[in-house]
């Protein structure tokens, strides 16, 4: 199970709407604790390859993100992703480059404006396996 919350959802939607028509891209931060993966923080970072089917992360902000979590005490639990015109499950491409099999891989879809939907993976090889994701009302 993955957590995340109400306020980093809506940066998540924001971020991806605002990057239109291209995909947006980020990575996920937070603690484990019982097994369970927290999302703490969200890193909204530059698609450097400018593309609605694809997406590389910007390597400096790749990396002063990681900074940031240690600096945290966070650890590294995934990276999210926007799908423009497509449904939020992994394409054939993300899940050739899905290398981590202890991350998560969040996928948004843009494809119907009114009714967004964000979905979480655990990719293994070519074994995708959809994660339980709740988003939760910060209190």
């Amino acid at each position: 199970m993955i957590t995340l919350s109400k306020e980093d959802y809506e940066k998540i939607v924001s971020y991806s709407k605002k990057e239109l028509p291209k995909e947006a891209c980020g990575l996920l931060a937070g603690i484990i604790e019982n097994g369970n993966k927290i999302i703490k923080k969200v890193y909204l970072l530059t698609n450097i390859d400018q593309s609605k089917e694809h997406f590389s992360l910007e390597p400096k902000e790749q990396f002063a993100a990681v900074k940031d979590m240690r600096a945290n005490g966070y650890e590294p639990l995934g990276n999210w992703h926007s799908h423009p015109n497509t449904p939020a499950i992994p394409s054939k491409e993300d899940i050739r480059l899905a290398y981590d099999s202890s991350a998560s891989y969040l996928i948004l879809s843009l494809m119907e404006r009114d009714a967004l939907v964000l979905n979480s993976f655990h990719i293994e090889g070519n074994q995708v396996e959809k994660e339980e994701l709740i988003i939760r009302d910060v209190s």
